[in-house]
C-alpha cells in the first residue's frame, strides 16, 4: 500500500518511538481512536507495523534484531532518561557489570558523572566511553567480538566473567513478553547475560517502552530474577501485575526538563 499523509505520519511516529499506544497516536494525529485503529489495521495488513493489545510497534523478527545503527536512533531521548535514572541510583565506589545494548551505552555515558567505580564489560562501545573516565577502573572481558555492534561473546567471555562478583549487574534486553520472559536474539549473548545475572548481587534491567510485547527467539531470564527495572514509560498491561508479583521495583524515568535540554 501507499500510506496517505496521516498514515505516513503514524508510521514515522512508530518508527521513531519503537512502540506507541493507540491513545498517544490519536492525540498526536488529532484524530479519533477509531480512525487510528482503522489506520493501524490497514498498515498491519500491509506488513508495515505490528499490533499488540492497546498499541502498535515496529515490525521485528523473532530471529534477528534491528540493525545496530537504527537501534542507536530509536527512542534516544527515552534511553537517555533511563540512563539518568540508573546513574542516580548507582552509589559511588561500587562495582558493576555492563553488557551489550544501546541503552547500556547511554548508561555508560551518564556514569562518567560517578566516581570510584569498577566496571566490567563485554561491550567495546562501553569500554571506549568509560576509557576516558579518570576515576573508574575499567575491565574488558575477552572473547569473540561481534562486528555489527562490538559486543564480546562466547565461552571465553563467560569464563572471564565468572571470576568476579559485583554489586550491580546492569543488563539490556531485546524483548519482554507478556508471560514475563526476557528474550534476546543471539544465544551466545544470552549465555553471557545469564552469567552476569549469576555473578551480580543485584540485577537491574534497562528497557525502553519499545521492548514490551516485542518477540525474540531466545529466553534469557524471567522477571523474578531481577531486582529493578528502569524504563521510560509506565509499562502496559499486564506488566504492572507481573512486576509486582515478581517483587521487581519499577523505576519510570522522568524526561529531561526544559532547563536541562541543549
Amino acid at each position: 500500500m501507499t500510506p496517505n499523509p496521516r498514515q505516513a505520519l503514524l508510521l514515522e511516529e512508530v518508527t521513531t518511538r519503537g512502540s506507541v499506544t493507540v491513545e498517544a497516536l490519536a492525540e498526536r494525529l488529532d484524530v479519533t481512536l477509531q480512525t487510528v485503529r482503522r489506520d493501524i489495521a490497514r498498515l498491519a495488513e500491509a506488513g508495515l507495523v505490528a499490533r499488540f493489545h492497546g498499541g502498535v510497534r515496529v515490525v521485528s523478527s523473532t530471529t534477528e534484531n534491528i540493525a545496530y545503527r537504527q537501534r542507536q536512533s530509536l527512542n534516544a531521548d527515552g534511553k537517555a532518561a533511563i540512563a539518568r535514572s540508573v546513574t542516580a541510583c548507582v552509589p559511588e565506589g561500587c562495582s558493576l557489570f555492563l553488557n551489550i545494548g544501546t541503552t547500556i551505552e547511554a548508561v555508560a555515558r551518564e556514569l562518567l558523572r560517578r566516581r570510584g567505580l569498577r566496571v566490567i564489560t563485554n561491550n567495546l562501545n562501553v569500554a571506549m566511553i568509560l576509557s576516558d573516565h579518570p576515576d573508574c577502573e575499567l575491565i574488558v572481558a575477552g572473547g569473540l567480538v561481534r562486528a555489527r555492534d562490538r559486543g564480546v561473546i562466547g565461552e571465553a567471555t563467560i569464563d572471564f566473567i565468572r571470576q568476579f562478583r559485583v554489586d550491580i549487574g546492569v543488563i539490556g534486553i531485546s524483548g519482554i513478553e507478556a508471560d514475563g520472559t526476557l528474550r534476546d536474539f543471539d544465544y551466545r549473548e544470552v549465555k553471557v547475560a545469564r552469567t552476569i545475572i549469576e555473578q551480580s548481587r543485584e540485577t537491574w534491567l534497562v528497557a525502553d517502552h519499545g521492548k514490551f510485547n516485542r518477540p525474540a527467539m531466545v529466553e534469557l531470564a524471567r522477571l523474578d530474577q531481577l531486582d529493578r527495572l528502569f524504563t521510560d514509560r509506565t509499562p502496559p498491561e499486564p506488566y504492572p501485575a507481573l512486576l509486582a508479583e515478581a517483587g521487581v521495583e519499577c523505576e519510570v524515568a522522568a524526561p529531561a526538563s526544559s532547563k536541562d535540554a541543549p
